[in-house]
């Protein structure tokens, strides 16, 4: 039988899965774009809200956990389309028999999701430089570095919990109050919207063994929004290292590809 680089020599056979990922994710915004157009409702409609309720210095922050809460929520989307595309199309299928192997499937997925986000981030990130400009509290290369890595950290843990979750996911009926319970209680429970001080102190205990509490810490810290010396900011990245290093491993386990 003749190989495809025998067929086709000029066509790449390596180097393809990712930007195929990223062609299903644009065309998914170019056909509907109302899937670029909720993530960036959601967390304005929280910002709406809270800047009625809370001291205007406190704005920058609910920004930050906006951006945040955006990025942890592709976990739900993620889940959502491999459950879809595993009991549904069976299209799963076609991955588990090809070379491709499951954490380049879940980067897949999760690239994908990433696409109709950034329209949000986009638009927060200039909200918070404005914002912060204003309030004394301006983004910072270290403090946008501080950003980008949780941002980036948050988008892989809870994008494999979603895949994770899809994997253990029976019928699509499943899929949306399994996603929006899991995920919207992770988000409610991290100190994303408001300081951590301000929690009751066990609610304080039960958010420090989250993910996104360090990443909400680390980028407070690292804007100014509230006091962190440099040994605090390296403690909070450490923790969003490891608890993100957990989550993985744990998740990853719990992931079934090609089972079931």
């Amino acid at each position: 039988m003749a190989t495809v680089e025998g067929r086709l020599p000029d066509v790449p056979t390596e180097g393809r899965a990712l930007p195929a990922f990223g062609i299903v994710g644009w065309r998914w915004i170019s056909r509907n774009p109302a899937v670029a157009i909720t993530p960036v409702l959601l967390p304005f409609i929280f910002l709406y809200f809270l800047s009625l309720i809370s001291p205007p210095s406190l704005l920058p922050l609910e920004i930050v956990g906006a951006m945040l809460f955006t990025m942890q929520n592709i976990g739900s989307w993620t889940l959502g389309d491999s459950a879809f595309w595993r009991i549904e199309s069976s299209l799963q299928d076609l991955f588990v028999a090809s070379p491709l192997s499951r954490v380049r499937y879940l980067f897949g997925i999760a690239f994908s999701n990433l696409i109709a986000m950034l329209p949000a981030l986009a638009i927060l990130t200039a909200l918070l430089a404005w914002v912060g400009g204003a309030r004394g509290v301006p983004l910072t290369p270290f403090g946008a570095l501080a950003l980008f890595v949780a941002l980036f950290t948050l988008w892989v843990l809870f994008s494999s919990v979603g895949i994770a979750i899809s994997s253990r996911i029976h019928t699509q009926r499943e899929i949306w109050p399994v996603g929006n319970l899991t995920f919207t209680i992770l988000g409610m429970l991290s100190p994303l919207y408001y300081p951590l001080a301000s929690l009751p102190p066990l609610w304080q205990d039960v958010a420090r063994f989250l993910p996104t509490t360090y990443a909400a810490l680390l980028v407070q810290g690292a804007l100014g929004i509230t006091p962190a010396t440099p040994t605090e900011l390296a403690l909070y990245a450490g923790l969003l290292a490891a608890s993100a290093i957990v989550g993985l491993t744990i998740t990853l386990r719990l992931y079934r590809w090609g089972e079931g």
